[in-house]
């Protein structure tokens, strides 16, 4: 089996993208192979052993990519261990963790499959000058200021929890 670990991202700014980087750098810095590429782009799960997929919640939903993913790897990932991480939070307030973390079990609800052995809702990134269409046509989100609300320290402190992990466990270094 190969020692190579899955991971997969859907972003569409690129922050996600930005935090899966992160996550891959610090698990390479461990010892562990990672293949990081978007979800869209992956066409098999054969070559891996394991399986982290990041997205991020989009006005209440898991990104399209990532639904599509779940959905085209449904058997492959019912055998493969797999962690998420899902960025939703744009400020770092306890109200909207908690408003993020029930938008992921609902979103999660239409694969009730899927059962990482880790998961984790990150701070996210806003940035008004950066909306695409649709929402670029809505005043309230033009006017919103910009945040960052994502954490770098717990996501490489994530990054070590799932190097320790059942996710890494067959992993040879």
């Amino acid at each position: 089996m190969s020692d190579v670990i899955l991971l997969a991202y859907t972003t569409k700014y690129g922050s996600t993208a930005e935090v899966a980087q992160v996550i891959a750098e610090t698990l390479r810095d461990l010892g562990l192979h990672l293949d990081v590429r978007p979800a869209n782009e992956v066409e098999s799960l054969a070559p891996y052993h394991a399986v982290i997929l990041g997205t991020a919640l989009y006005i209440g939903r898991i990104h399209g990519d990532a639904r599509s993913f779940l959905t085209r790897n449904r058997k492959a990932l019912e055998k493969l261990p797999s962690a998420l991480f899902v960025l939703g939070p744009i400020h770092a307030e306890e109200k909207e963790q908690i408003s993020s973390q029930d938008q992921l079990v609902k979103g999660l609800a239409h694969f009730p499959w899927f059962r990482p052995v880790e998961q984790q809702v990150f701070g996210g990134l806003y940035d008004p000058a950066r909306l695409g269409f649709p929402f670029s046509l809505i005043p309230p989100l033009r006017k919103m200021p910009p945040s960052d609300a994502r954490d770098w320290l717990a996501i490489r402190n994530w990054a070590h929890s799932l190097a320790a992990s059942s996710l890494a466990a067959s992993h040879t270094v």
